[in-house]
């Protein structure tokens, strides 16, 4: 019999059979002026920028637009968060486990200061310097799953909706923010779907696929440019299919022309 890892035992802890309304949608976008506006930008900052700071980016100048999603469910109404923070997953011991890793303000702050400050984040999780990880984490390690499913629940609701810190636990109010943004390109998947996690209380999860060399119409011709296919996950209390529309408007002209990603 394997040893279960802390990820997989709170998974079995926190999921059941789907039963929440959710909206799932799926946007491509040309890449080309993206990556050689990541390119430059790499130059230009010496820091290492990737699709997926542009894309947490641009999802958080749509969340700044989009009021209406930012913000939480707190007794049975909508609670606006008073900034756009976005986090990101970080990948621990070579994929087996994961952790999180939020920006605040990410729609006030330029792609290069977002992809510094996850760096550093990223580094202190995978070098075991992060004292609030290791507190959750070691708290996880020692409880069985039946005992975590009822807790994670109610401190999900503690700091997730009502926004209370509890440090013995090493945990933030709104610890997710308003959206988590992971990808999947760096593993060669095209495209997948976040699964919504009840205790992170988040209206909206991006997945970013793999950038890939694909035929398509411009101007009337076929060539072939560098396209992404971006994934959203949406709580449908928050908004429906049509205001989702309009948030992926402002994602498509964000990384289409990424000059207007830090304005």
């Amino acid at each position: 019999m394997s040893k279960m890892t802390t990820r997989r035992k709170l998974a079995i802890a926190t999921w059941s059979a789907p039963r929440e309304g959710n909206i799932y949608g799926k946007l491509t976008v040309d890449a080309d002026a993206l990556l050689d506006w990541i390119e430059k930008e790499r130059e230009r900052t010496g820091v290492k920028v990737t699709v997926t700071h542009a894309v947490g980016k641009a999802v958080a100048k749509a969340l700044a637009a989009a009021p209406g999603l930012n913000g939480r469910i707190a007794w049975g109404r909508f609670v606006p968060h008073d900034n756009v923070s976005v986090t990101f997953l970080v990948v621990l011991d070579g994929g087996s486990d994961l952790a999180k890793a939020k920006v605040a303000d990410a729609d006030k702050k330029g792609v290069s200061a977002i992809a510094g400050e996850l760096g550093g984040l990223a580094l202190k999780l995978r070098e075991g310097k992060d004292e609030n990880f290791e507190k959750s984490k070691g708290t996880l390690k020692m409880l069985p799953t039946w005992i975590i499913r009822p807790m994670i629940s109610a401190v999900g609701w503690l700091t997730g909706a009502l926004g209370i810190n509890i440090p013995a636990l090493g945990l933030e109010g709104f610890p997710f923010g308003s959206a988590i943004v992971t990808s999947v390109g760096m593993f060669g998947l095209d495209e997948g779907f976040v699964p919504p996690t009840p205790f992170a209380r988040v209206p909206v999860y991006v997945l970013v696929g793999a950038v890939k060399p694909r035929p398509t119409v411009v101007e009337g011709e076929i060539v072939i440019r560098q396209q992404m296919t971006i994934t959203a996950t949406i709580d449908h209390r928050f908004i429906d299919g049509f205001q989702g529309g309009v948030l992926a408007k402002v994602v498509r002209e964000a990384l289409e022309n990424p000059e207007t990603l830090d304005d």
